[in-house]
């Protein structure tokens, strides 16, 4: 059956570059550490090269005009610099070998609605652990968006452990999820903010429509990768009598005879409905999908993912 989780704690916000410890209670400081263990070691076992050859870099950045010598490629000119010093100078590019990745994740009211006793949110903490040790091994930036219905938090991506760890706090500690999901309204933040070349990881339940516009946007400057968290009851309704249902993002609360046949039926073609529909508009966006089910591993789709994508390179 569902399972509802609510923080009990005292929202808070942060204006700074790192929540303390002191900010958590013992047991969010426990979890942290017990998620931090686990996941620094899949990073590397479970993910290992798969990620570098998946991710090679952002490809070629300008890093500094100068004057024109023979043999230079002239479709490399920098006319307005040529213009301003009377004689021929060119663009130098350098390759830009470091990655920045960031986890954008919903942290709306539906995230805690699951058969896990974390919900998608304790979900997702680990998703954004495990890919931001794997930057941190790779020496490469990580950072974070939290969003449901507008922008909660965005942590501009940085190098080192620590600030991978203060990813995985701002997933877990944060005010009370509101009803209503906006991943259009996170892409179009996205595709504003990230100057240089990211790999963006959607981490969703993806129970919204009208964002595939956005998505396709944010896609054409910067890779784009969907970790849909799905779980069994958004799948299958089980036989539990009359129950009560009360909608995770808003709206009346309604009785439904989960005993009936018929009305489980109708509710198992809702739900592969509405698979069909994300699968569409992802695919329509240009953007990569790997289904999680909360009731199994997190890590092997991910990591067969990476293998599936470095075989296509």
């Amino acid at each position: 059956m569902w399972r509802w989780r609510h923080r009990n704690d005292a929202a808070v916000t942060t204006t700074s570059d790192s929540l303390g410890a002191g900010l958590l209670s013992a047991d969010e400081q426990a979890r942290i550490k017990r998620i931090e263990v686990r996941t620094r070691r899949l990073a590397s076992s479970a993910l290992g090269g798969d990620y570098r050859s998946v991710f090679r870099g952002t490809g070629i950045e300008f890093s500094e005009a100068r004057e024109y010598v023979p043999g230079d490629d002239v479709r490399f000119i920098d006319w307005n610099v040529t213009a301003r010093m009377g004689a021929p100078w060119v663009k130098e590019f350098v390759e830009e070998r470091e990655l920045s990745i960031v986890c954008a994740v919903d942290l709306s009211a539906s995230q805690l609605v699951a058969h896990r006793e974390d919900g998608r949110i304790g979900a997702a903490a680990e998703l954004t652990a495990l890919l931001g040790f794997a930057a941190v091994q790779h020496h490469d930036r990580a950072g974070l968006l939290t969003f449901g219905g507008a922008i909660e938090r965005f942590v501009p991506p940085k190098h080192g452990s620590n600030h991978a760890l203060r990813l995985v706090r701002d997933v877990l500690h944060h005010p009370d999820p509101a009803p209503g999901t906006s991943l259009a309204t996170a892409a179009e933040y996205l595709a504003r903010v990230l100057r240089r070349r990211s790999v963006v990881f959607l981490i969703s339940d993806f129970f919204d429509d009208g964002y595939a516009d956005a998505l396709r946007a944010l896609s054409r400057r910067h890779d784009v990768i969907a970790l849909v968290l799905v779980d069994p009851a958004d799948l299958e309704l089980p036989d539990l009598g009359i129950v009560r249902f009360a909608p995770a993002e808003g709206g009346p609360p309604r009785l439904l005879d989960s005993a009936s046949t018929a009305v489980r039926q109708q509710y198992a073609r809702a739900a592969q409905a509405r698979v069909a529909q994300r699968q569409r508009l992802l695919a329509s966006a240009g953007v990569d999908e790997v289904e999680l089910r909360l009731d199994q591993d997190l890590v092997a789709p991910i990591a067969r993912y990476f293998r599936l994508r470095a075989g296509r390179r």
